[in-house]
């Protein structure tokens, strides 16, 4: 078939069709992105100007909020705004770039975490070596290979969306623009490019996963030999890792690693991971780790003192 496209936009079947259920999510996710931004914004702060957040763990950290940030930007102000709205549309452009910039910031969260579960490996397994393993040049190189891993990704999933050929209709079953719901839509044969997708996404995700999960069995291992007292120390430190990785990791498997078919249940787990893991991950670093509260008291105790001058 010809490569064409008459389309210029798309419509957006939305979240739900129900306008009570609406008004409910509207007013929930308005607080959760609020949330996000906060939070984020917050711990960036935190670690920028706490002269004891200086370890590596704490700077890939920072970036990791910007991510979510940025992540959950892409999706959430426009899935609040067309929960109050009759017609919900997107330019065929920005559906483009939304595409382009969710793949994005995605993958690049991925990456980060697995950076993230290196430099605790080798920070418990190795920690004589550390600081020379993980120095300041390492942590710069391997934060911008996330970036750029996550920018190849998104574009081979962009060029594959851009290639298809749509001629009617364009009525998107989701709430925003991604890959899986605009093949539905494309007048030609979608099997090997779903197949080009799921092994872009789907084979990051997992083999990412995999490392993770070699990376703290071999924490767990490393840990017998310690003192009672330094695998609390050290499986405390970890777990927040670990939970982020399964809020995040978890649906995006379930998303990607299939081909290219769509599932009623996949709205609700794209907001899952969208909009509440980057407002959880702010929460569950703050509140699991005494460093960050310490910086955070301190922060807060030189803004009174400065107001009370």
């Amino acid at each position: 078939m010809e490569n064409k496209n008459n389309v210029t936009e798309f419509i957006l079947r939305g979240l739900t069709q129900d306008k009570t259920v609406a008004k409910v999510c509207f007013s929930l996710f308005l607080v959760f992105y609020a949330t996000t931004i906060l939070g984020n914004l917050l711990i960036i702060i935190i670690i920028k100007t706490s002269e004891q957040l200086n370890s590596p763990m704490y700077f890939f950290l920072s970036y990791l909020s910007f991510v979510d940030i940025s992540y959950s930007t892409v999706a959430a102000p426009k899935l609040i705004y067309d929960l109050l709205v009759e017609k919900k549309t997107i330019s065929f452009v920005g559906c483009i770039a939304q595409l382009f910039a969710g793949h994005f910031f995605g993958c690049t969260e991925i990456f980060l975490l697995t950076v993230m579960a290196y430099d605790r490996c080798v920070a418990i397994c190795k920690p004589l070596h550390y600081t020379n393993t993980v120095n300041k040049h390492v942590c710069g190189w391997l934060v911008a290979a996330s970036w750029v891993g996550g920018f190849v990704h998104s574009v081979v999933q962009t060029l594959q969306a851009i290639q298809l050929p749509f001629c009617g209709p364009n009525e998107i079953d989701h709430y925003c623009c991604d890959v899986h719901p605009l093949l539905k839509l494309a007048c030609t044969d979608t099997y090997i490019t779903g197949v080009i997708v799921a092994a872009n996404s789907g084979v990051i995700s997992l083999s990412c996963f995999v490392v993770l999960i070699v990376s703290y069995a071999v924490i767990l291992v490393s840990l017998r030999r310690r003192s009672s007292e330094g695998r609390l120390k050290a499986l405390y430190t970890c777990t927040s890792h670990i939970t982020v990785v399964v809020l995040f990791f978890g649906p995006c498997i379930f998303i990607y690693m299939r081909p290219s078919t769509t599932f009623s249940a996949d709205k609700m787990v794209s907001v899952f991971y969208t909009i509440i893991t980057p407002m959880l991950n702010p929460l569950i670093y703050t509140l699991r780790n005494e460093e960050v509260k310490n910086a955070m008291k301190k922060l807060w105790s030189r803004k009174v003192k400065r107001s009370e001058k």
